[in-house]
This record gives C-alpha cells, structure tokens and sequence, in this order.
C-alpha cells in the first residue's frame, strides 16, 4: 500500500466490495485500525496477523511492486494458501514458480 497516494486504499476498498458482493469473506487491509504514527513494520505485522487467520489471498494489480505484498506472498505460499490476482472484478489464479519446497 505503501508508494500510492492515499495508501491505495481506494483500489482495497474497490476490490473488496466487489468480492464481498460475489459472497467471499474479504479481510481488507486497508480497513486494519492503527496509530498515525506507525511505521511500515507497525502495519505489516497488524497485516501479517490477519493475514495467518486466511483460508486464501487475493493480490491487486501491480502487486510484484509492493514490498509488502512480495512479504504476504512468501508467507501465503510458505503456508500452501491458495493464491489469486484481482482482475477488473474477478480473480484468477496466481501463477507463482515456487521456492519453497
């Protein structure tokens, strides 16, 4: 979220009515409550934990570019979450080459 004016938040909010609207249960980053002053490791440890509670995850458009969703996506296939890319209302599955075994 970091790097994108307003945190990209608009675009979590976007997808996640969206997907809520499909019937999915979405954990929404951009909805984590948190103090003005945190830092970004003060955000992705909040992110992480709810991450850890997921059956899945869901990644945005450009997602490679984000360190934290680079960090989400090691964790999720370390863990053998299923993994998918948000298109324009639908998800897809993430075609990841894998380095854990």
């Amino acid at each position: 979220m970091s790097g994108y004016p307003d945190f990209n938040r608009p675009a979590f909010h976007e997808a996640a009515a969206r997907l809520r609207a499909q019937g999915l249960v979405v954990v929404n980053p951009a909805e984590i409550s948190g103090d003005e002053d945190w830092e970004w490791d003060d955000w992705m440890r909040a992110a992480l934990h709810c991450l850890l509670g997921c059956h899945a995850v869901v990644f945005l458009p450009d997602w490679e570019s984000s360190r934290g969703a680079r960090l989400e996506r090691e964790i999720a296939e370390a863990l053998g979450m299923p993994m998918f890319e948000y298109h324009n209302g639908e998800i897809e599955p993430l075609v990841v080459q894998s380095t854990h075994k």
